[in-house]
């Protein structure tokens, strides 16, 4: 998933594709009238005869970044904790590119605060400053490493203050790659006896096209190498660049999903066209029709969702849930952390960093907008909340 941006042209396509139709909604706030509440009416269990996105529950819940609550995000011990607490489909991982072109998986290109490369003074010379999507950005780059010298760096936490206890872990694990993803997707799959699914996204791609790194080609290639390129494949493509979206569209039959930071932000391939539209233009009726010509879901911020009053608690809910039912895409907002500071206003307790709020409370908030899924740091607590909520 990209950063925390809350806080973080069409192509004729859509024949080629089967939009997802309300059979993927799950069990709404009818009885709240919220908005989306009329389109979910149950949910819809895995199964072993479940195909594509069908077969996932709803409302689904996404390991961000594994189970990056309690590990340091990116890392196998992420990914592993996230399958080991519950998660349906893990986001493994946050695509990048490193100098001699393989894929890793870590939240930025910029490596200083997710590894201990500040550490290396053999690498201390590559630390510099670079505009990345229009903002000047100082550290180290995974596109001015091999594959062979990421390797010697270990991850680290990315946010300490919210996670010291995350720092327990620094160290332990190494950069992964893609390619050993889709390894280690297939043998999770076969040890734990139930399909995994990963949910990965291509980063900063028209930052990397200008590098001569394209992504999109890539992603398309180790696909198509292990089997995972089809319409019922375990593997969701999701991006903040709608066209990188459209190229993948092109090149692979995965379920896509255009990912959307705040209402009066710019994806940067648009920055880039000079097409003056902003987020606020992609969540219109004529916006989401334009999406669901070549992708099956959005990834909104949950503000999106339901915005919030000045005093950071829950305002209304938005139309956004209905609006892009109505067309046929699902809704996998982001990020839902049970830290205090991530938390709306109402469901915060004291005002330390690293300190849990309610978010029990919230979950079953933005659950009863009839969401058909959500990405979350703690994929036990995301659980328990789906649970409360379809329990009553």
């Amino acid at each position: 998933m990209g950063s925390d941006q809350a806080n973080e042209k069409t192509q004729g396509t859509t024949g080629r594709r089967a939009i997802l139709g309300a059979a993927v909604f799950g069990v709404s706030g009818a009885a709240l009238g919220l908005p989306g509440a009329a389109e979910a009416a149950e949910t819809r269990p895995a199964g072993p005869g479940g195909r594509g996105l069908k077969s996932l529950p709803v409302p689904t819940i996404i390991g961000h970044r594994g189970a990056s609550g309690y590990r340091p995000e990116h890392t196998f011990g992420s990914y592993d904790l996230a399958l080991d607490l519950g998660a349906d489909v893990v986001e493994a991982g946050d695509l990048v590119p490193t100098k001699d072109g393989h894929l890793v998986c870590r939240h930025e290109p910029e490596i200083g605060g997710t590894t201990d490369v500040a550490a290396h003074p053999e690498f201390a010379d590559r630390k510099t400053t670079k505009m990345l999507d229009g903002v000047a950005t100082t550290g180290w780059f995974t596109e001015d490493f091999t594959l062979a010298e990421l390797k010697t760096l270990r991850a680290v936490e990315r946010i300490p203050a919210n996670r010291p206890h995350n720092t327990l872990y620094n160290g332990r694990w190494e950069i992964p790659t893609f390619e050993e993803v889709l390894k280690w997707q297939d043998e999770q799959t076969r040890e734990r006896g139930r399909q995994v699914w990963i949910y990965p996204e291509t980063k900063h791609p028209t930052y990397f096209r200008k590098l001569g790194l394209g992504l999109e080609e890539r992603v398309a290639k180790l696909l198509r190498k292990y089997g995972k390129d089809g319409r019922n494949s375990p593997v969701i493509l999701q991006s903040f660049e709608p066209t990188s979206i459209q190229k993948l569209n092109q090149l692979v039959d995965n379920p896509l999903v255009v990912l959307l930071s705040s209402a009066d932000s710019r994806p940067y391939d648009f920055v880039e066209a000079g097409d003056p539209r902003t987020v606020a233009d992609l969540i219109t009726p004529k916006g989401l029709r334009e999406i669901a010509g070549y992708a099956q879901g959005i990834g909104p911020t949950l503000d999106l969702v339901i915005p919030k009053n000045a005093d950071g608690t829950l305002g209304k809910p938005t139309t956004l849930v209905s609006d892009a039912h109505k067309v046929g895409l699902i809704l996998h907002p982001y990020t839902m952390r049970n830290e205090n500071p991530f938390l709306p206003a109402e469901y915060r307790k004291g005002s330390a960093a690293d300190g849990y709020g309610a978010p029990f409370g919230a979950f079953k908030t933005y659950f009863a907008t009839g969401i058909d899924g959500v990405f979350t740091d703690n994929a036990d607590t995301g659980l328990l909340a789906r649970a409360d909520f379809l329990g009553g």
